[in-house]
């Protein structure tokens, strides 16, 4: 499996030709207590870039991205009741969707682990 992440802090680990995907401990940790979120719908054809889903805390609601282009085979109903679980683990329990690869090479352009530690150090 390789994990990928975006400057807008979404995560994306990858095995095969699926992926999943959600927000990383540094978004969680800016945006506060979540309170809700909601997911896309499994069906849902994504575009790398585009709006995916939405969480709300109790600072701010936030758009997530979806990191690459895909169509979504499951949401992750577990945080329709404990949206805090984006909280406790971000980038496991946490997680918000799955969708399948429309395209690997657009993971290209995604940063590693060491490069988004670096960007996150930077802001």
């Amino acid at each position: 499996m390789s994990i990928f992440y975006t400057e807008e802090h979404e995560w994306i680990a990858v095995e095969g030709g699926s992926a999943t995907v959600g927000i990383t401990d540094y978004a969680q940790a800016q945006l506060g207590d979540i309170v809700f979120v909601e997911l896309p719908a499994s069906g849902r054809e994504l575009s790398k870039g585009g709006d995916a889903a939405v969480v709300e805390s109790v600072k701010a609601a936030s758009d997530v991205y979806s990191p690459v282009t895909g169509q979504v085979t499951e949401a992750n109903s577990a945080l329709e009741e404990d949206p805090s679980l984006v909280n406790s683990a971000p980038e496991g329990d946490g997680w918000f969707f799955k969708l399948t690869l429309a395209d690997p090479a657009e993971l290209e352009g995604l940063m590693d682990a060491a490069q988004y530690k670096a960007f996150c150090d930077g802001l």
